[in-house]
């Protein structure tokens, strides 16, 4: 359940304002970290054919391979390649430049005391000195050296996902670099040195800026808009929700409603009909997490009714906005004529009603059961985080209740549902993996629904979880505003900067990951800890890093484990013949454009049906868990110490 993600995908929003600067050669220093400038891809209107394919190649590598080993790196020797022979050119004319001292500058000496004399002035001051700092550059209206800026035409980013160009200009532009959209600027984030400073390091002085600008209509002030006090209020409060017992308890959950996708798997099966499963893994996680979170049955897998269809009105509402170069929802006119409008209003109105009822019907509850709370409370017949947050006495009212509720149904269900995608797009992609993975399934897993040992067990299907993470990030990049000055890659910058940190570029850096474009499990050992931001040294954030980290990093990998494990136990998965290509598209997270249609057949071992008799464990019968940060000391939630954060 990632709720620092729901999510970053606001990035297109932004980016889609108006268009990327065309304008003259803007002098700067490439900074001296950042990954190597290898296989850069052309960023020109509109790209050859040949590029256009270079690119596919590089970005989607993993896709085009049949085996499940090694392979070329993202770069490649490529030699008659038109893109390659473009990017050892403009390099070498790059080089030069540099070597000439033209990218190391300073403003004028006057400038820079101008702007803080300005700052100081109230509003209009302010305006005016962010108008010199647009003339003359944020290096020289600090005193400091130009961060690069890059150069090309919007025409390169219609009809694919935003963060593929971004890669391309990161081999060109380094670490970090500005990006102009009209009278917009963003800075792009992809060293890790810098995405740890911002994220952790100095986390304090950045906010989620956009994002919870753009996700405010839905979440209000839930846990990944939220800044400042509000944030630490509800960290304090949710976190410890998440307990051992707990998520030890939602092992059962998730086997339950896996088990209910297998049903309609084994029908199709049976059928010989293809599936869209992009679709039912939205469906899937959609049903744990309105149990999970607020003790609701959508039940989605089974039907549709209408809470199921508001909540996905909702979601598209979400990503239109995050996409949307004109924000016509803010147009006081047309919000009041638009049919669209209206339906997400109906929407939002429906699904509040019904969350105050679960809240209203959870109160009572509360007030009738005798169970003294503790650390580790959690009820039976409700063991929720709704539950939970009521019985511990949470002084919260129900509009911020709400708020945090959709915060978590829209974050947790999103992101799973597109790490499943395209974990199940991967593995119809490499048999190799594919078979291994069934056969350490075949060998750990019984007759019964997974339990906790059975998940600490499924080692190499946690890091077929972790790579599918890697190639295909959820979010691909993570917001941030910058609230005072500082220093990022020796370039200064200024408050309110816009920072879009890529995390589809750190994963795919061929300085930080050999055959970056490779599905490789074993690039980590099976016998070593998770991978995550601390150990990777922020070059793999798969759930964010620092105090915003993301909530319920071990509830998603725990629940994608056991959906995983038990739909490869009991079925084969290949692409659907004539099924369209499955290619990236920019929502919340990464979507496929057209859907993931495949076709399903029952393994030749098939294994008895499980009992479905679901069994709270009690404390003196649960097993521990060894991953850390699956036990939240009520001492960690006070002192905000990252112990699996929040978002």
């Amino acid at each position: 359940m990632s709720l620092h993600h729901c999510r970053a995908a606001t990035m297109p929003a932004a980016a889609s304002a108006i268009g990327l600067s065309t304008a003259g050669a803007v002098p700067f220093r490439l900074p001296a970290s950042g990954c190597a400038h290898q296989g850069h891809l052309r960023l020109l209107p509109p790209p050859p054919p040949a590029a256009a394919a270079c690119r596919r190649r590089l970005l989607l590598r993993c896709a085009a391979s049949s085996g499940g080993g090694g392979g070329g790196g993202a770069g490649g020797s490529g030699g008659s390649d038109p893109a390659l022979e473009e990017q050892r050119r403009r390099q070498a004319e790059l080089a030069a430049r540099i070597a000439s001292g033209e990218f190391t500058v300073q403003g004028p000496g006057w400038i820079a005391p101008l702007v803080g004399k300005l700052s100081k002035l109230g509003p209009p001051g302010e305006l005016a000195a962010a108008l010199l700092t647009r003339v003359a550059g944020a290096g020289a209206a600090r005193g400091g050296p130009e961060i690069p800026q890059a150069l090309g035409s919007i025409n390169a980013v219609v009809g694919q996902a935003f963060f593929v160009p971004l890669y391309d200009l990161f081999l060109t532009y380094g670490g970090i670099f500005r990006l102009n959209f009209g009278p917009k600027s963003f800075l792009i984030v992809s060293d890790p040195a810098i995405a740890k400073h911002i994220l952790r390091d100095n986390s304090k002085a950045y906010s989620k800026g956009i994002l919870a600008e753009i996700l405010e209509f839905v979440m209000g002030k839930g846990l990944i808009p939220a800044d400042g006090e509000i944030w630490r209020v509800r960290r304090r409060a949710i976190v410890p929700a998440l307990h051992q017992k707990y998520v030890t308890a939602m092992i059962g959950l998730f086997g339950e409603a896996s088990h209910r996708l297998c049903e309609k798997l084994d029908k199709a099966a049976a059928d010989g009909e293809d599936v869209e499963m992009e679709s039912l893994f939205s469906r899937l996680t959609l049903d744990v997490i309105g149990k999970a979170v607020f003790n609701y049955d959508f039940d989605s897998l089974s039907y549709d009714n209408g809470i199921v269809e508001a909540v996905y009105v909702t979601l598209r509402e979400a990503e239109m906005r995050s996409t949307s170069p004109i924000p016509t929802w803010e147009i006081p006119i047309w919000k009041d004529i638009s049919p669209r409008q209206k339906k997400v209003n109906e929407a939002l109105k429906l699904i509040n009603s019904t969350l105050d009822e679960l809240i209203a019907i959870c109160k009572r509850m509360v007030e009738q059961e005798d169970l003294q709370f503790h650390e580790e409370y959690m009820n039976e017949q409700d063991p929720s985080i709704l539950h939970f947050l009521l019985a511990s006495g949470d002084d919260v009212s129900s509009k911020q209740l709400r708020d945090d509720l959709m915060t978590m149904l829209i974050a947790g269900h999103e992101t799973s549902a597109a790490v499943l995608t395209w974990t199940f797009y991967l593995l119809s992609k490499y048999p190799k993996v594919m078979a291994k993975l069934q056969d350490e399934v075949d060998s750990v897993l019984g007759d019964g629904l997974p339990t906790i040992e059975d998940v600490k067990k499924l080692k190499y299907t946690t890091r077929v979880i972790n790579e599918s993470l890697r190639l295909y990030p959820q979010p691909p990049v993570l917001i941030r505003r910058s609230l005072e000055d500082d220093m990022l890659g020796g370039y200064p910058i200024g408050r309110g900067e816009d920072i879009f940190i890529s995390v589809w570029n750190l994963h795919h850096c061929p300085k930080h990951w050999d055959d970056a474009e490779v599905f490789n499990p074993e690039r980590w050992p099976l016998d070593g800890p998770n991978p995550n931001e601390i150990n990777q040294n922020f070059s793999y954030l798969p759930f964010g890093g620092g105090p915003r980290k993301c909530v319920g990093d071990m509830f998603a990998t725990f629940e994608n484990v056991v959906a995983t494990a038990m739909l490869v136990k009991r079925f084969d998965f290949q692409l659907a013949p004539g099924a369209p290509p499955v290619d990236m598209t920019t929502g919340a997270t990464i979507h496929t454009t057209e859907g993931l249609k495949m076709t399903v057949t029952r393994r030749t071992r098939a294994p008895v049906i499980p009992n479905l008799e679901m069994k709270i464990i009690s404390d003196s019968q649960e097993p521990a868990l060894s991953t850390p940060s699956m036990v939240v000391s009520a001492a960690s939630v006070a002192s905000g110490e990252d112990q699996g954060g929040v978002s």
